[in-house]
């Protein structure tokens, strides 16, 4: 009887990545990062453990790290234009908008109809002003009515309630069952 001696079970890549979820369950976030930097190192290539080290990293404004997080990602995807979405939407969040851009048209290099490129990059010129050029991002990707609801948050964001109001009405006007447009226009109250 008793154990024998060298057969413990290999770890693995995908155990440090299920150890890293489970930690993640429990919002430990450093023991989850711990896990999936130690799948990473296994297993270079790891698309799932490199996109919660982007999310992580992302949430705890590591910049630095949530972009080589992403870099890895997108590398380990094949240029998956999803994944410059997500390296876009880390810049943008750290206040790079050349950087964050730059993923952007990246990811719509890969695929044109790429949706989450499209819709944060579209997002991220009209919270600059430059509504004409976001309506073309959502246009491409987007319905009429979804177009509009856009614009409305945009412009709910920036404290125009008419502007906003008068976008959700727009939004239902072409698509009379959209309920995030309606629930946004009675948050806003009557005019």
């Amino acid at each position: 009887g008793g154990f024998e001696t060298g057969k413990e079970p290999k770890v693995t890549a995908e155990t440090h990545f299920a150890a890293g979820q489970f930690a993640e369950s429990q919002e430990n976030i450093g023991q989850a990062i711990t896990q999936y930097q130690a799948a990473v190192k296994l297993k270079p290539d790891h698309a799932g453990a490199l996109y919660r080290l982007g999310v992580l990293y992302t949430r705890t404004k590591q910049w630095p790290a949530a972009e080589e997080a992403w870099k890895g990602y997108i590398k380990a995807t094949g240029d998956s234009a999803s994944g410059y979405s997500d390296l876009g939407f880390t810049y943008q969040l750290s206040g790079d908008d050349g950087g964050a851009e730059g993923a952007y048209k990246m990811g719509i290099a890969r695929d044109a109809k790429n949706r989450p490129c499209r819709v944060n990059y579209g997002l991220m010129l009209a919270r600059e002003g430059k509504f004409d050029s976001a309506i073309a991002q959502w246009q491409t990707v987007l319905t009429p009515g979804e177009v509009h609801y856009n614009l409305g948050s945009v412009y709910e964001q920036r404290g125009d309630k008419a502007q906003a109001r008068m976008e959700y009405k727009k939004a239902l006007e072409a698509e009379p069952g959209l309920g995030d447009a309606k629930a946004r226009l009675a948050g806003l109250g009557k005019e």
